[in-house]
């Protein structure tokens, strides 16, 4: 049964490489600590909202250090638009203070150090490994835990236990690529509402298709 899954994850994996052969990470940045500020930002926002932002916010302070300099009432001007924003902007300018002063103003890798800095959880932690440090990791946010659950990878509603089905089912070189593909498909065709079934390639395996 093992063996018949991480075959049907292949498959899943290699179909989606056809449909999505650009995938990739949507967040603009050009530095893994604009990559960690874009991801905190994220959180209940799209990328899509994240970059209109984070473009302004970039533009006017592009390192840690020109991002200190911004006071936490501007900062939460720069991103008012986003959901959270106070909150987002209250943790955003405790972990460049953190960066500083603890890691010399180096965004570090691992990932326990990742997650002691605020507002970084687990997933924005393996997003900025895997982007920025090009260590593998497979990030599960909302798009891929759905998609893990109606394509029949994972059976579980806990992001932790839905990476460590998908990561036993494919292997580390595959990580990074199908955590963007099924991020993709989950954004263009497998929405949680209205999924666009009658255009997938994949609902052989889907259990809500079917439904």
């Amino acid at each position: 049964m093992r063996t018949s899954l991480c075959d049907q994850a292949r498959t899943i994996y290699d179909i989606l490489g056809e449909l999505w052969p650009d995938a990739r990470c949507e967040l603009e940045h050009g530095s893994a600590f604009q990559l960690l500020v874009a991801t905190v930002l994220s959180a209940q926002t799209t990328d899509r909202q994240v970059n209109l932002v984070t473009r302004n916010l970039f533009q006017h302070y592009p390192t840690l250090e020109e991002f200190l300099s911004c006071s936490p009432a501007d900062l939460e001007e720069h991103i008012r638009s986003l959901g959270l924003y106070r909150n987002k902007a209250k943790n955003l300018y405790a972990l460049a203070r953190i960066l500083v002063n603890d890691y010399h103003g180096v965004v570090p890798s691992e990932l326990e150090d990742l997650t002691s800095l605020p507002g970084v959880g687990r997933k924005t932690a393996n997003v900025v490994r895997m982007e920025g440090f090009s260590i593998p990791a497979l990030p599960v946010d909302t798009h891929v835990l759905r998609l893990a659950n109606r394509l029949g990878l994972s059976q579980s509603k806990d992001p932790n236990i839905v990476e460590r089905d998908l990561t036993s089912l494919l292997p580390d070189t595959c990580w990074r690529n199908a955590h963007h593909r099924l991020i993709w498909h989950g954004r263009r065709i497998c929405s949680a509402k209205n999924p666009r079934c009658a255009m997938c390639p994949l609902t052989i395996f889907c259990s809500f298709s079917s439904t």
